[in-house]
């Protein structure tokens, strides 16, 4: 898990997206130091939930070591640069033009030291009417269109994780990785630059095509499928709510057959293809809801396996730390430890381990003489 090892990274950063991007370099071995304000990113304490620390900054600052420093101040600056003189990356997500007037602009930056890659991460880029504005995760949600084909359709929803900040951070990491990889090759760094707006307008390709070939845009669906019929939840007996996916015309004859036990069905009027079902989608998931109710929890499993149907269950969040499929992984923090989700991808014949949780400056000390 150490592929990293021996590459530091330069972590000016705040929130989510840029921490995103720099806890998963920091995840395969980077070095990474963050510089932090004297009280600290304002990530630390938007919640106390993980045992008294903000749980966004536990998931997304394992790994790091804290630097406290002024940019602003000409001693702190003169160490920046020092770091910045070894180091392979730097990423930023201050205020628009805020690391640009303090002297760490990233095109400035790169002329004085070529192997840099340099990663600026803003709300709506650099250009345009937006590029001064403030963005922040629900907002980017409402501008780039996802709030309108999210939630009920009584009216838009928001999704309830930082999908914007994700989808950024998750875009920086990858593109920093080819970076390194160029880099390998030319001996130059690269200036990378990327936007919260950006990464989910990438996430929103299938909406936008949607809208401009039909004129219309994806309608609000809530637990159920704009295009797509039947997909979507339906209460079981106990209530609980079962979600099955159909996905081709097989799937949907299996289902009738093993789930509905009406083999029948598919040659029914209003039953047929996909493009009829979501047409008469009313009908359809009346029909289906009925069977539905009618079936406990192990009954509806056992038909859903039988027939191959692709299922989940609607679970709460309480029902997620029991999940059979959850891995987690223990960090320790100033707090003590917290129990995370492990990192999404594996390595044969690796454990993955994560590294520490930091205190506000708790490396300033060692850092400053260092690079001092």
């Amino acid at each position: 898990m150490n592929a990293l090892e021996g590459v530091l990274v330069v972590a000016l950063e705040q929130a989510v997206a840029a921490p995103y991007c720099s806890s998963r370099l920091a995840d395969a071995g980077a070095r990474v130091i963050k510089i932090e304000r004297p009280e600290g990113d304002f990530a630390r304490f938007y919640d106390k939930a993980a045992s008294g620390l903000s749980s966004y900054f536990v998931w997304l600052n394992r790994g790091k070591e804290s630097l406290v420093a002024d940019i602003k101040d000409p001693q702190d600056a003169a160490l920046l640069h020092s770091i910045l003189a070894r180091a392979d990356v730097f990423i930023q997500n201050l205020a628009p033009g805020a690391a640009e007037r303090a002297g760490f602009g990233s095109a400035a930056l790169r002329a004085k030291y070529p192997r840099l890659i340099t990663v600026d991460i803003s709300g709506y880029g650099d250009a345009g009417d937006y590029a001064q504005m403030k963005a922040y995760d629900l907002l980017v949600q409402a501008e780039s269109g996802l709030a309108a084909i999210t939630g009920h359709p009584a009216g838009p929803g928001r999704v309830g994780v930082s999908a914007c900040d994700i989808a950024c951070g998750m875009a920086a990491h990858a593109a920093v990785l080819e970076a390194l990889i160029a880099r390998g090759i030319t001996g130059q760094g690269r200036g990378l630059s990327t936007s919260l707006f950006a990464g989910m307008a990438d996430w929103m390709a299938v909406p936008l095509l949607y809208y401009e070939g039909t004129g219309k845009a994806p309608p609000r669906a809530g637990l159920a499928h704009p295009s797509i019929c039947p997909y979507g939840a339906f209460p079981l007996e106990d209530g609980a709510l079962v979600l099955i996916a159909i996905q081709n015309e097989r799937e949907w004859a299996a289902f009738c057959a093993q789930v509905l036990l009406e083999p029948d069905l598919p040659a029914r009027e209003g039953f047929g293809s996909n493009v009829i079902r979501v047409a008469n989608r009313p009908a359809v998931d009346a029909h289906i809801a009925a069977v539905f109710a009618r079936l406990s929890r192990v009954e509806a499993v056992a038909r859903l396996r039988a027939a191959a149907t692709a299922y989940g269950f609607v679970n709460e969040v309480a029902d997620l730390p029991q999940h059979p499929a959850l891995r987690r992984l223990p960090v320790q923090t100033p707090n003590g430890p917290v129990s995370l989700p492990a990192p999404p991808v594996g390595v044969a014949g690796e454990a993955a381990v994560l590294r520490d949780v930091p205190a506000i400056g708790a490396h300033s000390a060692a850092i400053r003489a260092e690079f001092g």
